[in-house]
């Protein structure tokens, strides 16, 4: 079983995805680092979505940054989304994953903060012990 799904929107994102492990492996929380577009992988993420064991879902993602709340709108466990810098400074991403619509809420860090993403990931499974 793992306690935090890190979800990846491609290979490009892996340098916040290592800031995101780099907090978890000094800790006790299982955790799995995917690649899976919602874009060119819909299918793939919502398999994956549905059949993960995972506690919470910490999602990346740049530009149009859709991973986290398309995530957002598959499950009811928290969603945690970290908007990268990948064009116009990150601020196109950033007001992706803020600005959810009523009902699909996720959680927003700062752009490239993979480490305070995995921060509130180890905050909300405290709460759940």
């Amino acid at each position: 079983m793992v306690n935090i799904s890190i979800l990846m929107g491609s290979e490009s994102d892996r340098e916040i995805a290592n800031r995101v492990t780099s907090v978890l492996e000094n800790t006790e929380y299982s955790f799995e680092v995917e690649v899976i577009s919602a874009h060119r992988n819909p299918d793939k993420l919502d398999e994956y979505v549905s059949n993960s064991d995972a506690k919470i879902f910490i999602t990346i993602a740049g530009l149009s940054a859709a991973l986290p709340g398309v995530v957002a709108s598959k499950t009811k466990k928290p969603v945690i989304g970290v908007p990268v810098s990948a064009k116009l400074g990150g601020l196109d991403a950033l007001l992706s994953v803020a600005q959810m619509p009523p009902g699909v809420p996720v959680a927003c860090v700062g752009i490239d903060n993979g480490a305070n993403a995995a921060h509130m990931a180890i905050r909300i499974m405290e709460m759940n012990k």
